[in-house]
């Protein structure tokens, strides 16, 4: 076998390779032979049938087949004897088997990147530190209280925050447009749930009212037709309701599994959930920010054929969050909408893999079971959780994983620079609800 390696552009790499023509040929023959001890062909005994008529019969088709698993094999031996870090499936393209001649074929593929992680030191990384207040705690009670609140009739004008009891009908031009009407409409204000106006509209109003707003649907809304449009909505506003938040007492706290029902021992509770939420917040913000250094330091090439396989991982994870609005026939996502993201993971991935192999970080098993530990604890019943991942070797490995990219965190962390800026509870847990 002759092996040429010739770099096209980037990570793409053309093998010409090329087997000698006694090895096809003693491939066929035996092949044949073997057909020939096999086949029944009316006017021979079995196992007599002549080499030539065979040949004439199955040539073509054994020639096919014996010069697919020619380029299987040699392919897999050629990158092996040239060291080539294959990436993706290769395209294998044969020429036609000639009796007589040498087989040639060229198998067009990507490798890795070859590349040192590099500029660590240099980096900053600005790490965020925070902790949970009394008045986190306080605002947390007050969120839930709202979560526990009931609707009660109110015989006043309409406020921001209330829920409102409408009809409405819009029109524009004084033609009625589909879906710009409705009966006893419930509408909770204060969620930007309406088109801007609408609900700025309604207050100050009171129940028994008509009245009209006048408002303009957004550039970008999702009806074509009614882009930019100015369109008036006569309302009459059925009932105003207003938020009558639950007393903290008792039968409140016990809502919550708090046993002993007092105030100081749901905040205690709702203290230690916080800071195991804010614990996690920090961590995944740090990741992120030593990941955004690594890659911006190590701008390497990557594989268009990883780049793929992300996208389809990416759609695949888009359409099952999408669950039951996405219907049946809906169009596919196209890949213009992950490529960005989908190139940015596998950068991630093969800078962080050579940091991990070059440092031979493995994971710590203490790590992996304080990991496994709490997680457990944020579970009923914590002992039932850390027996799932003693025997379950799959779900501990994905642990252990985890564990080894946190030790190449911790790794970076040690040889950057890194500073610290104070940030509050609420801004970290909504960056993360945003990253997430």
């Amino acid at each position: 076998m002759q092996v040429s390696v010739e770099t096209t552009q980037g990570l793409e790499r053309r093998l010409t390779i090329t087997v000698p023509a006694a090895t096809v040929s003693k491939e066929i023959d035996n092949r044949l032979r073997g057909l020939a001890k096999t086949q029944r062909i009316d006017g021979f005994r079995p196992g007599k049938v002549p080499a030539k008529v065979i040949k004439k019969r199955f040539g073509a088709a054994v020639a096919e087949e014996v010069a697919g698993e020619i380029m299987q094999r040699n392919f897999y031996e050629a990158i092996v004897a040239e060291k080539l870090n294959l990436a993706g499936a290769p395209t294998l393209e044969p020429a036609a088997v000639k009796e007589g001649e040498d087989f040639s074929f060229t198998a067009t593929l990507e490798v890795y990147p070859e590349f040192e992680v590099a500029g660590i030191e240099a980096m900053t990384i600005e790490k965020s530190v925070s902790s949970v207040t009394e008045a986190d705690v306080d605002g947390m009670i007050e969120t839930l209280r709202k979560q526990h609140a009931e609707w009660v009739t109110a015989d006043r004008a309409a406020e921001a925050n209330d829920q409102v009891k409408v009809n409405f009908n819009g029109s524009i031009d004084g033609e009625e447009f589909e879906g710009g009407k409705a009966e006893d409409f419930t509408l909770a204000m204060g969620q930007g749930r309406m088109i801007p106006g609408f609900e700025e509209g309604i207050v100050g109003k009171s129940a028994g009212e008509e009245f009209t707003v006048e408002v303009t649907f957004p550039e970008e809304y999702h009806a074509e037709n009614l882009k930019g449009k100015t369109a008036s909505f006569a309302i009459t506003l059925n009932a105003v309701e207003a938020q009558e938040l639950p007393e903290i007492n008792a039968e409140f706290v016990g809502k919550f599994g708090v046993e002993d029902g007092t105030l100081e021992s749901l905040k205690a509770e709702i203290s230690k959930n916080m800071s195991r939420e804010l614990e996690q917040a920090i961590k995944a913000d740090t990741k992120t920010k030593v990941l955004d250094a690594l890659v911006a330091s190590n701008d390497i090439d990557v594989p268009a054929a990883l780049v793929k396989q992300e996208i389809v991982t990416l759609r695949e994870q888009a359409m099952q969050r999408f669950g039951q609005m996405a219907p049946q026939n809906a169009p596919e996502l196209p890949d213009e909408l992950f490529t960005e993201q989908a190139s940015r993971r596998v950068r991630i991935g093969l800078v962080l893999g050579e940091f991990i192999k070059v440092n031979e970080i493995t994971a710590d098993d203490a790590r992996v079971q304080d990991m496994i530990a709490s997680m457990a604890s944020a579970y009923e019943d914590p002992a039932e959780v850390i027996a799932h991942y003693k025997d379950n070797e799959q779900a501990l490995e994905n642990v252990r994983n985890v564990a080894v990219e946190d030790q190449a965190i911790d790794l970076v962390l040690e040889k950057a620079n890194v500073s610290e800026k104070e940030v509050a509870f609420e801004e970290l847990m909504n960056k993360a609800t945003q990253n997430a």
